[in-house]
This record gives C-alpha cells, sequence and structure tokens, in this order.
C-alpha cells in the first residue's frame, strides 16, 4: 500500500490546499464552498462538488486524507483512474443526496410543527433570517429540540471528503474482503470486511439513533451511509461484471 497514486495525489493536494484556504478566508470560504441546505441563501450548485474538499478541522482532513492514501492509491490501481474518479465523485454525490433528504425531512417536520402551533411561514421565515444573521433568535414557546432541529438542519452547511472516502473504503471491502487490516492499539489484525463493515455498522447505529458512536455529534452519518452504498454497489457491479478485463484507461 506505499505507493500513491496521480490521482490520489492530486485530491490530497486540492483537499490540503482548499484547507489551508478556508483557513486564511474564514467564514467567506464556507460560505461560498460548503454546501448548504438547498433552501438556504447560500446554497449554490457548485457545493455539491467543492464541499468535498472543504473540511471542518484539522482532526477532520487528517482522519480523510489518511484513509484516502492508505485505500485510494490500491483501489485506482485496481479499476483504474477514470473508474476510480467516477466511483469518488459518485460516493461524494451520493453522500450530499442523502444527507440533504434527511435534512429536508427534519426540517420539514419542525418546520410544520411550527405552523400547527400557530406560527406563520413569515414569522419563520424572519426567525431563520435572524439566526443566518445574528445567531439569536425567538422561540414562539417552541421547545428547544423542536427549535434546534429546524435551525440546525437550515443553518448547518455540510463539509468533508467522508462521503466520497466512505466509498473508497466500501469499494476496498468488495475487492479485497479478507485483507488483514490493524488498528492502532489492537495488535490482532481484522478483515477489511469486518472492519469495514463494523465501522459502517456504528455509523447507521448514529444515524438512526441520533447517538454519537462513531464520530463527533454533529459528524453526517448520513452522508458516511450514502457513500459507502454508492461505493458498495459500483464497485459489486464492476466486480460481477470483470471490469478489470476492459478497463476505460
Amino acid at each position: 500500500m506505499n505507493r500513491l497514486t496521480d490521482t490520489v495525489k492530486t485530491l490530497l493536494i486540492a483537499n490540503v490546499m482548499f484547507f489551508l484556504g478556508s483557513q486564511f478566508l474564514g467564514e467567506v470560504a464556507y460560505k461560498f464552498f460548503a454546501l448548504w441546505y438547498p433552501g438556504n441563501p447560500n446554497f449554490e450548485y457548485w457545493q455539491l462538488i467543492t464541499h468535498m474538499f472543504m473540511h471542518g478541522g484539522l482532526t477532520h482532513i487528517l482522519f480523510n486524507m489518511f484513509a484516502l492514501y492508505i485505500f485510494g492509491s490500491v483501489l485506482e490501481m485496481y479499476v483504474g483512474q477514470q473508474r476510480f474518479l467516477f466511483l469518488y465523485f459518485s460516493a461524494g454525490l451520493g453522500a450530499a443526496g442523502l444527507q440533504i433528504l434527511f435534512s429536508y425531512l427534519g426540517f420539514r417536520e419542525a418546520y410544520q410543527y411550527y405552523i400547527d402551533a400557530g406560527i406563520t411561514p413569515s414569522q419563520i421565515q424572519s426567525l431563520l433570517q435572524s439566526v443566518m444573521e445574528t445567531g439569536q433568535y425567538r422561540t414562539y414557546g417552541i421547545s428547544n429540540e423542536i427549535s434546534n432541529q429546524l435551525i440546525s438542519n437550515y443553518t448547518t452547511p455540510m463539509v468533508g471528503a467522508s462521503g466520497a472516502i466512505f466509498g473508497v473504503l466500501a469499494a476496498f471491502a468488495v475487492i479485497y474482503p479478507n485483507m488483514p487490516l490493524y488498528i492502532i492499539f489492537i495488535p490482532i489484525p481484522i478483515k477489511a470486511k469486518y472492519l469495514i463493515g463494523g465501522y459502517f455498522a456504528l455509523n447507521v447505529i448514529s444515524a438512526v439513533t441520533g447517538s454519537s458512536l462513531a464520530g463527533p455529534s454533529n459528524t453526517a452519518y448520513w452522508a458516511h451511509i450514502g457513500g459507502a452504498v454508492i461505493g458498495f454497489l459500483t464497485m459489486w457491479v464492476w466486480k460481477k461484471n470483470q471490469f478489470n478485463q476492459n478497463r476505460w484507461n
């Protein structure tokens, strides 16, 4: 796993450059390049791609780039450059799509709660605008849980290559299911299908229960699931059809 392919190297450099740029530009970078809820005025279509190169902090980018470095080159050497890029960005888009879907469902549920409580659409919009501009808002007597559900889905942007990385991990588990992998502080090798599958299961539990078993509380677990599902299905279809005998490049 020590050979770094050109595509993975380019992705690593691009992610690092975006990260350094975001540290310099601050909120401006996140406003234009993070992925916002489609109903938010900050939303732009190019964010479906650019959010994959944005990260929320040093730990976030280090974990993602380490996973890309370890697994990405092996996967690219197996499928070829064009298919690797297709899988990577497809997984990233699938991750964004699933996360947006659940953000929409959560937002609409809370929005309807406000409507049923007698709050008008214009008052809700004013509340959301106040949060975006000042960070403060009027609760209208609504519980903190419902208010946070409405506001967090609307005002929290999605950043990170995690969805694409999960696609890479899932694809790796398809082609090398029995490869032994090691985790720091655990001296026993674990087969890829169990280690990656277990990590995926933790994310599913976290997404369904709202707990934080597989990362920080603000982790976009549905994005991880979406990326993994796209990566798994794509690699499964390619492997089933013996794609490696007719590589695109």
